[in-house]
C-alpha cells in the first residue's frame, strides 16, 4: 500500500495499540504527536518502555499530556495542526468500570469531547475514534453488525457508546470527517497485562494458577494487534464522511480453546482455578467484519495459533 505522509496526533499513544500503530505510521513516514499521561491503570513503566525506542526517530514528537484537559489539548492541536487525530486513550477495564463508573464517564466520554472542541477551534479535517465490542452488551444476535441495536451491560461499554454518539452529533453540526473503530479482543506483544492473553501467558510460564471464569465456553473474538494496526491505517486514508465499522478477527474461540492452545505453545499445564462470571462480561463476542472488508479492503491474516506463538515468543525474549 502505498500512501500520502500525513501529519498525525495519536491519544493514549504509549500504549499497547497506540505504540504498536506509531511504529507503523512512522514506518511508513508520517509525522506523529503522540500524547499520553501514563495512567496508572496498569504499570507506566510499560507505556514508557512502549515508546522509549520510538522516540529515537525524528519523525515522532511525544508530549506527556492529560487529554481531560482541554486548554492542554488545544494548544497541542493549534501547534501541530495535524491532518488526523487518532483517539485511543481511554480508561479501559470492564471490571474496573463497574467499580469506578463515574472516572469512565468523565474520561472515555468528557475527554472525548474535548477532542472534539479542539479539533472544531483548529479546523482539524478528521477524527478515528476507537471504540469497543464492549458497545454490543449480550447481543441476540450470533453476529455482532453494526446494524444490531447496542444494548451494553458495563458502564465501560456505556462510556465507549455514548463517545461515538457525541462524535456523530459533533459531526451533524461541524462536518468534519469521523470513522469509528470497533475493536474486537486485541492481544498480541506488549498487550495489556490486565487482559487474559498476556496474563495467561505470563501466570502459565511462572507455574502459577490462572484463573477461569464460568465454564470456558464464553467465547471471545481474539484479534491480533498487526490486523487491528493495519485496520486503522485503511481509514486514516479513506477519510469517510462517518462510518462505523467492526475490526475483529471473525474467528471466535472459547475461553477452554484459548487456555489449551496456551499451554500446547508454552508446553506446560496450566493450574486453573474456577470461578463464577463477572459482572459486565460478555458470552460471545463475534465481529461481522464484512463492512470493513468492503469499506477498507480490512482482511485479518493472523490466526489465533500463529498470533498467540508470537505473544509468547515476545514474552519470553522480554522476560529473560
Amino acid at each position: 500500500m502505498h500512501y500520502i505522509r500525513m501529519n498525525i496526533v495519536v491519544t493514549g499513544g504509549a500504549g499497547f495499540i497506540g505504540s504498536t500503530l506509531i511504529e507503523r505510521l512512522l514506518r511508513d513516514k508520517h509525522r506523529v504527536v503522540c500524547i499520553d499521561n501514563f495512567d496508572p491503570y496498569y504499570d507506566p513503566n510499560i507505556k514508557k518502555k512502549n515508546i522509549r525506542d520510538l522516540q529515537k526517530n525524528s519523525l515522532l514528537t511525544f508530549v506527556r499530556g492529560d487529554i481531560r484537559k482541554k486548554s492542554s489539548l488545544s494548544s497541542i492541536l493549534k501547534k501541530y495542526t495535524p491532518e488526523t487525530i487518532i483517539h485511543l486513550a481511554a480508561k479501559v477495564g470492564v471490571r474496573a468500570s463497574i467499580l469506578y463508573p463515574r472516572e469512565y464517564m468523565e474520561t472515555n466520554l468528557g475527554a472525548t469531547r474535548y477532542v472534539l472542541d479542539s479539533m472544531v477551534a483548529h479546523s482539524i479535517p478528521n477524527i478515528i475514534f476507537a471504540s469497543s465490542s464492549s458497545v454490543y452488551g449480550n447481543s441476540s444476535n450470533i453476529l455482532f453488525s453494526e446494524r444490531n441495536i447496542c444494548e451494553p451491560i458495563s458502564p465501560y461499554g456505556v462510556s465507549k457508546y455514548e463517545a461515538e454518539k457525541l462524535i456523530a452529533q459533533y459531526k451533524k453540526k461541524y462536518n468534519f470527517h469521523a470513522t469509528i473503530l470497533r475493536f474486537f479482543t486485541v492481544y498480541g506483544p506488549k498487550g495489556r497485562p490486565d487482559m487474559a492473553p498476556y496474563l495467561f501467558v505470563d501466570r502459565i510460564s511462572k507455574g502459577k494458577p490462572i484463573t477461569k471464569f464460568g465454564t470456558g465456553e464464553s467465547k471471545r473474538d481474539y484479534t491480533y494487534v498487526d490486523d487491528i494496526v493495519d485496520g486503522i491505517v485503511r481509514a486514516i486514508h479513506k477519510k469517510y464522511t462517518f462510518e462505523i465499522m467492526n475490526l475483529g478477527g471473525g474467528r471466535p474461540i472459547s475461553l477452554n480453546r484459548f487456555i489449551h492452545l496456551a499451554e500446547k505453545l508454552i508446553t506446560k499445564q496450566a493450574i486453573i482455578q474456577e470461578s463464577s462470571i463477572q459482572p459486565g462480561e460478555l458470552s460471545l463476542t463475534h465481529a461481522d467484519i464484512r463492512r470493513a472488508k468492503k469499506l477498507l479492503g480490512y482482511k485479518p491474516k493472523v490466526k489465533i495459533e500463529e498470533g498467540l506463538h508470537r505473544l509468547i515468543r515476545w514474552y519470553h525474549t522480554e522476560t529473560k
